[in-house]
């Protein structure tokens, strides 16, 4: 009996359409933003998690305008006349909601999923974790929607209910980590441990994942509030309300003191298998990391040739290229710990940009510069460059092409044209000159002495 009525609420009931909103809304997001995943599951699924900033408000308005359904039929008194206890009434629908919602997160998970599959190289454990905490998320949001559509049963409480959700699932993690005022950019508040009570997560690098404690520790939060959504719904008498909420406040309970403070940047942890090093030694050795190991084929050929070009001029120059392992996003777990500095035979360059399929996107005229510039880099420790340092790095890799800086995006051209002239100014040197300068400058760099770089390769600047 309960199975057909099951079946009846799901082909009549507002069910379908709720699950048919947040399936095309789902898309939309995940299917706009595939540069953001491709090739990578972590990053599939976090941005599945992210998706809940507009999935939850939508389940919670749908689920209230599903549980006022009795009241705008004007039937509750003939149901709360009958022996047939109300919580056996609410469970198929509540039911018809659940499978509706879930069915539209798992679904859009799966068509993005076609995105990654062709060029990932590495399949995190923690993706189906990671993913799944969006079910009890989406569930609770719409048995809550229902209890609250029930007990006010009037139009205005679905967008009421919708733009409350947003407002606590978007803009108020917002405002909690905000840089307070006058504080420099990049500084951030602490985060609560509470904020993580929130399924929403934005902003993972490549090389992170979320601690599986706190995954876990967030759907056990998530499915008690899911059951007081439930009780909430089935509830009748004052004494049913209170006891309702005991499950959510347990919940909360366990929960709370076990999750890190810190938000994203406590919840963040660098996935041990994810920076390991694939390469390429049919010639001069080109690596990656596992995660973007697609990326390989795309960057051997400009690295081997940016290789090829510091042999040409650079003593002791370096034999390798190595993609950097270091996490660049604002949420690395250890931002006080200095990465390990390269040695002189290596290059390091930074991921190049990703495309919609997952493949190293070259088709502007930066990544051979970029791996040229990589011959005066070195990891001290500090993720800001000073102006003239990111400048004299320009100049120096325009020396080893012999042709002036290429124009930048959003540069004006009084500071290209300065750049234009300090390259001459390099070139109109003798010979050997130029190269014992570069060559200075380049032990300078790997030596984290930006002053003897900007000394030896000028930029223009007065």
């Amino acid at each position: 009996m309960t199975g057909r009525i099951l079946r009846i609420e799901l082909r009549r009931s507002a069910a379908l359409g709720v699950g048919l909103l947040l399936l095309v809304t789902g898309a939309a997001l995940l299917l706009s933003s595939t540069q953001f995943f491709a090739g990578r599951w972590m990053q599939l699924a976090v941005l599945a998690r992210s998706t809940l900033i507009m999935l939850l408000p939508l389940a919670l308005a749908g689920g209230a305008w599903l549980g006022r359904r009795d009241a705008r039929c004007r039937v509750n008194e003939l149901f709360a006349s009958t022996v047939r206890p109300r919580w056996q009434r609410v469970v198929p629908t509540a039911s018809a909601l659940a499978v509706t919602v879930v069915a539209a997160y798992v679904v859009v998970f799966l068509v993005a999923a076609g995105w990654v599959v062709p060029t990932a190289g590495y399949f995190p454990s923690a993706t189906i974790v990671v993913a799944a905490v969006g079910v009890p998320a989406l569930i609770a949001a719409g048995w809550l929607g229902m209890a609250a559509g029930r007990a006010v049963p009037r139009v205005i409480t679905a967008p009421v209910l919708a733009v409350l959700g947003f407002v606590l699932v978007a803009l108020v993690p917002e405002w909690i980590t905000a840089p307070a005022t006058g504080a420099e950019i990049g500084q951030f508040r602490q985060e609560p441990a509470g904020v993580l009570l929130l399924p929403t997560f934005t902003g993972l690098d490549d090389f992170q994942t979320i601690a599986t404690r706190v995954s876990l520790l967030q759907a056990l939060w998530l499915v008690s509030l899911a059951v007081t959504g439930l009780l909430l719904l089935g509830a009748v008498r004052r004494r049913a309300v209170a006891f309702a909420v005991l499950p959510a406040l347990l919940g909360v309970a366990v929960a709370l003191p076990l999750l890190p403070v810190g938000g994203a940047r406590g919840a963040a942890v660098v996935d041990p298998v994810a920076v390991e090093l694939v390469c390429d030694n049919d010639g001069p050795q080109v690596c990656v990391t596992r995660t973007h190991a697609a990326l390989l084929p795309d960057v051997v050929g400009p690295a081997r040739q940016a290789l090829a070009m510091m042999a040409a001029k650079l003593p002791n120059a370096p034999v390798r290229a190595v993609q950097t392992q270091q996490v660049t996003y604002w949420a690395r777990p250890d931002p006080d710990t200095a990465p390990a500095r390269h040695s002189a035979d290596t290059i390091v360059f930074d991921t190049p940009t990703i495309n919609r399929v997952g493949r190293a996107d070259l088709s502007g005229d930066y990544f051979l510069p970029a791996l040229l510039e990589a011959a005066w880099r070195q990891e001290c420790g500090d993720q800001s460059v000073r102006g003239d340092v990111y400048e004299a790095r320009m100049v120096a890799a325009a020396w080893l092409t012999g042709r002036p800086p290429a124009p930048q995006p959003g540069w004006p051209p009084s500071e290209m044209a300065q750049l234009v002239g300090a390259y001459q100014a390099l070139v109109n040197l003798p010979e050997v000159e130029q190269r014992r300068r570069m060559a200075a400058a380049r032990e300078g760099a790997l030596a984290c002495r930006d002053d003897e770089l900007v000394a030896n390769v000028p930029t223009g600047r007065p």
